[in-house]
């Protein structure tokens, strides 16, 4: 066993009770949903105000909904149920119907939802599909989702320590010398397709897919109009060096 030591000391069991310790079920949360909605009408109805106002004891559902509230006042009351869902679907024996009625809401009102629910809330149903999308290509996607949205998030915040804003590409004359992790070959501003066959599959996934497929296809292409990403980053760097090999390569 290697003496190197670890990022997580505890390993998988430390992970694993990390993850379960913010899976625990609402209080009071059992019968919170119809399970049979009027869509047309949820869409045609707008969050109150009231909604706001804090109700409930910490952990309870209650609570929850109203911290929720203040991102949806004067937006859809379906687009709040998407959001209600999610908090609920994301801890450990959400309330019996909750899947269901989530993919549903996605199968029949797809376009209302992408235009009520910003980008956060995007991801955050997108990521949802992993778990509780259904079986085969839909969660597969989901879950392909989650892992890419995921790791953006966790790099481009720790980037931000550099000092660079998110849509400043690193300059060449600063690379360190120092050896990719995990054994890696360093990626290849020439002639690199990481991006692509990390992207490009998740589109050909999203036409199996089509409860997920207007989600997805939203998402990838906000990622895509995105100026903030290593995507973008890469890019352009990749544009300045090709830029420079052709000025280099002139008689």
């Amino acid at each position: 066993m290697s003496s190197q030591p670890l990022t997580y000391a505890g390993g998988a069991e430390e992970l694993i009770a990390r993850y379960n310790k913010r899976r625990t079920p609402f209080e009071g949360a059992d019968a919170c949903f119809d399970p049979s909605p009027d869509l047309v009408a949820l869409a045609r109805q707008t969050v109150p105000e009231s909604a706001t106002d804090p109700t409930g004891a910490k952990g309870s559902w209650a609570l929850k909904c109203s911290m929720i509230a203040p991102e949806f006042v004067g937006r859809s009351a379906l687009a709040f149920l998407a959001a209600q869902l999610i908090a609920q679907l994301r801890r450990n024996s959400p309330p019996q119907g909750g899947a269901a009625l989530f993919r549903r809401l996605w199968a029949e009102a797809p376009e209302h939802l992408l235009s009520q629910l910003d980008l956060r809330w995007q991801v955050s149903s997108a990521m949802t599909f992993a778990d509780h999308g259904a079986p085969g290509p839909e969660q597969a996607l989901g879950a392909s989702l989650k892992m890419l949205f995921g790791l953006i998030k966790l790099y481009e915040f720790e980037r931000l320590f550099s000092g660079l804003a998110p849509s400043v590409p690193h300059r060449f004359g600063q690379r360190s010398s120092a050896a990719m992790p995990l054994q890696m070959d360093p990626y290849s501003l020439n002639n690199g397709g990481l991006d692509s066959a990390l992207l490009a599959p998740l589109y050909q996934q999203a036409e199996e897919a089509p409860v997920l497929r207007p989600l997805a296809l939203s998402l990838l292409g906000a990622l895509n109009a995105e100026d903030g990403t290593v995507f973008r980053r890469l890019s352009i760097m990749k544009a300045r060096r090709a830029k420079a090999r052709h000025e280099k390569e002139k008689p």
